[in-house]
């Protein structure tokens, strides 16, 4: 399944749980209250339905296909895919974790630009806020003082499963999907960060400055996570190709190391880092830092999945 939360222009201030039925979004909680009327009303957001494990996805899975054998009902309870706004999938994660360094390609990049000091023996990581989030196909304020925004497309897991002191031989069983995150950073300001030996870096963390979605695609969807090939352009122009197999720590790895003092719980994120062929690393990288008006699509090839946004200059 491909789930995602988004609203419409006539219910711009309710946050609306999905599911993409062809060209099409199902409104969950609308499709319930019609097709099982006597059912405990449908969770209202997507951490909500996240927290109810497998029997919520389970319910999800029967109201798609339910909806799908109901021409009218699937009528009455969707919209158009033209006709809706996409939100982040999730827009209030208890934690959104997000592992650096963890691409082969992309430490070679950080070791010549100066923004790595050593190379980790364990994963690493700092926090994106909830704040910075935006939806697909929404514009992106970039603030007049950053002079060097850099795009970072990554593989997101979504914690479906409360975890905590997990070993990597059980951490997928607790894993719901995945999704796209383009991480976008202020390189000048990260330069400072990592200087000072700042582990909260302000540099990723503005408004705007953590595209997500459009949706999560169920694990059951994932041929392999380890062999999906991720891409950026910008303004059509191809800037990066990487296959996820590059990853130095995969996600069993991950779990097993933060879950042994932190509890990870359904809803929770893990962004697992930025692949190598961003603007940093390039020796004409002031050329390909982001400019407002540019167009940035980052894209999985297979579970094919695209995430587009658009800088523009921060109003007054």
């Amino acid at each position: 399944m491909r789930l995602a939360t988004f609203s419409t222009p006539s219910q711009a201030g309710r946050s609306i749980v999905g599911a993409q039925c062809g060209e099409r979004l199902l409104d969950l909680a609308q499709a319930a209250a019609l097709l099982e009327p006597s059912a405990p009303t449908f969770p209202a957001t997507m951490k909500m339905l996240l927290e109810q494990g497998a029997a919520g996805l389970t319910r999800t899975k029967g109201l798609l296909q339910a909806a799908q054998a109901n021409p009218a009902a699937l009528a009455q309870c969707s919209h158009a895919l033209s006709d809706i706004h996409f939100l982040p999938p999730i827009q209030d994660a208890n934690k959104f974790l997000c592992v650096g360094k963890n691409y082969r390609a992309h430490l070679e990049e950080l070791k010549r630009t100066d923004l790595i000091k050593e190379m980790p023996n364990e994963p690493t990581g700092f926090i994106k806020l909830n704040s910075c989030l935006t939806g697909h196909d929404t514009a992106v304020e970039r603030p007049p003082t950053v002079s060097h925004l850099d795009y970072e497309p990554e593989l997101v897991f979504v914690i479906g499963k409360a975890a905590y002191q997990v070993t990597a031989e059980n951490a997928w069983e607790h894993v719901a999907g995945i999704t796209i995150l383009n991480d976008l950073t202020c390189r000048d300001t990260q330069k400072r960060e990592v200087a000072s030996g700042s582990r909260f870096w302000t540099a990723k963390n503005a408004p705007g400055f953590g595209p997500l979605g459009p949706y999560i695609i169920t694990m059951d969807e994932v041929p392999d996570p380890y062999n999906i090939w991720v891409t950026c352009s910008v303004n059509g122009e191809q800037r990066m190709r990487v296959n996820t197999s590059d990853q130095i720590w995969q996600l069993p790895r991950i779990i097993e190391h933060f879950s042994r003092l932190v509890p990870l719980m359904p809803g929770d994120m893990f962004s697992t880092g930025a692949p190598g062929g961003v603007a940093v690393g390039k020796p004409n990288a002031a050329d390909l830092y982001l400019k407002n008006g540019d167009s940035v699509e980052c894209a999985f090839e297979n579970p094919p999945m695209v995430l587009r946004n658009t800088v523009v200059a921060a109003r007054s």
